[in-house]
């Protein structure tokens, strides 16, 4: 699916807006931060969901207002 940034831009600086977005791949949830203050938990059910909120925030969103959580790496059964 084509996004098309403009569609998602505000008309009005009254409006609330998006300030910033923490992304967490291991877990595949968005908690998404808003000019108001409020926070936003999304939960993706399958990979495919994921991706496609991903495929939209990398598109729409300036890069520097998306955060990525550090992967969670076990070394248990490293060799």
């Amino acid at each position: 699916m084509a996004y098309d940034r403009n569609d998602y831009l505000v008309d009005n600086d009254d409006d609330e807006y998006l300030t910033s977005i923490l992304v967490d791949i291991n877990s595949r949830y968005y908690v998404l931060f808003s000019s108001n203050g409020d926070e936003k938990k999304v939960e993706c059910d399958t990979v495919e969901d994921f991706m496609q909120v991903l495929e939209l925030i990398r598109t729409v969103c300036d890069e520097d207002m998306v955060f990525y959580c550090d992967p969670v790496v076990s070394t248990k059964n490293a060799r």
